[in-house]
């Protein structure tokens, strides 16, 4: 069956195309008048579409080891939104040839040559051994894309199951690899911005976010997709359920992570470790520290709480928006504050950021949808997971 006879609305390629053009000539002219600020909107905006395009591929892969049947009719959603990934190498450039002074405060010789805890740090910290860090995770993440990509394309012109076992194999080495390379592009990337700080379970708390907002992205394509007749009839709440318990299930895991962060934090109150908290609960972050406990956990458990939300599929479009806000709120409230010290602000700057990540996605999702079936229609588990139904 071809699921390409009707193709993506151009409207939505305008969209794309007008939000990258609008949030780039922002992003250009906040560079221009101040290069500090632009840079920490800019790395947000960056580990935003980390989180969208390395957990999207981390969902093709978690589908394949797992052999799961629903979510092979949608599982070229996540492909599309993955398409992100090789992007995410030119976006690092900019950070790693200009950004790091203006961000990084170990990258200073004069901090180096004062503070003995960075004396202590520095064959970790360090711009070669960083870059190269940087490096290798975009290879392993920009490689095993490729693999996926090319095996699940492949399978729907040869129908053949050789290529899913062939991907079960890939799937099991990525995950691994994603949960490590995740982990520490978060460390690198964000905890470094305060260097002095240092939290095991960082890592975990971005895996956290990364995995719930690949789910809620992967959500609202699919529901609009499928809302509007561009995948199969035959699919509906069933599906819509499963979608609606991860996110509630991953929404409940992160809130679980910060919590024991914060606890570890608070209980042995160190000062290496309390201070980048107490950074949070001063002045207005303060204020933005309480919306992040409702904006994240507390209104999406209470709504997505009930069965009757999970098979909604207006309600887990806009839960899934939300859940994307929540993140990049999240995101804000980790990177932001090493900039804006004393409280914190949101202006045009960060709007245009925002525009930015949210038209490339549209675009790179409208890009790939035209010229792929919208169905895996060679995977092996297709019809399987068009008469899922649960028990």
């Amino acid at each position: 069956m071809d699921y390409q006879k009707k193709p993506l609305p151009a409207k939505l390629g305008k969209i794309g195309f007008a939000l990258l053009g609008i949030g780039l000539l922002s992003m250009i002219a906040s560079f221009a008048v101040n290069s500090h600020r632009a840079f920490f909107d800019y790395l947000w905006m960056y580990m935003f579409l980390v989180s969208i395009g390395v957990g999207s591929l981390a969902l093709v892969a978690l589908e394949y080891l797992v052999g799961a049947t629903w979510s092979t009719p949608f599982r070229r959603v996540s492909e599309f939104l993955a398409s992100i990934i090789p992007l995410l190498v030119v976006l690092t450039i900019p950070l790693l040839l200009f950004g790091m002074h203006d961000l990084y405060h170990w990258t200073h010789p004069e901090a180096l040559a004062t503070d003995p805890i960075l004396q202590a740090k520095e064959p970790y910290l360090n711009i070669s051994f960083f870059t190269i860090r940087i490096a290798i995770y975009l290879l392993i993440w920009v490689g095993f894309f490729y693999l996926f990509i090319r095996n699940s394309q492949k399978q729907d012109i040869t129908r053949d199951p050789a290529l899913t076992k062939q991907s079960i194999k890939f799937s099991a080495a990525f995950a691994i690899l994603f949960v490590v390379t995740i982990a520490f592009a978060s460390m690198d990337w964000m905890m470094s911005l305060e260097y002095h700080w240092y939290s095991t379970m960082f890592g975990v708390y971005y895996f956290a976010g990364t995995l719930l907002s690949a789910f809620a992205a992967a959500t609202f394509c699919s529901v609009k997709l499928n809302e509007n007749g561009y995948l199969d009839k035959k699919l509906g709440n069933n599906n819509y359920y499963s979608f609606g318990t991860l996110m509630f299930g991953f929404n409940i895991f992160w809130a679980y992570i910060a919590f024991s962060q914060y606890m570890l934090i608070w209980y042995a109150d160190i000062p290496e470790e309390t201070f980048w908290v107490m950074m949070r609960m001063k002045g207005s972050w303060s204020y933005f520290s309480i919306g992040l406990v409702f904006i994240h956990f507390v209104l999406p458990f209470l709504i997505l709480l009930p069965r009757s939300s999970k098979v909604n599929p207006k309600l887990l479009s806009v839960m899934s928006i939300w859940i994307l806000v929540a993140h990049a709120y999240d995101l804000y409230w980790i990177i932001m504050p090493t900039y804006f010290t004393e409280g914190f602000a949101f202006g045009w700057s960060e709007l245009g950021a925002l525009m930015f990540a949210a038209g490339l996605i549209i675009t790179v999702f409208k890009y790939r949808a035209d010229r792929t079936n919208l169905i895996p229609v060679g995977d092996p588990k297709l019809e399987q997971g068009l008469n899922f139904h649960l028990n």
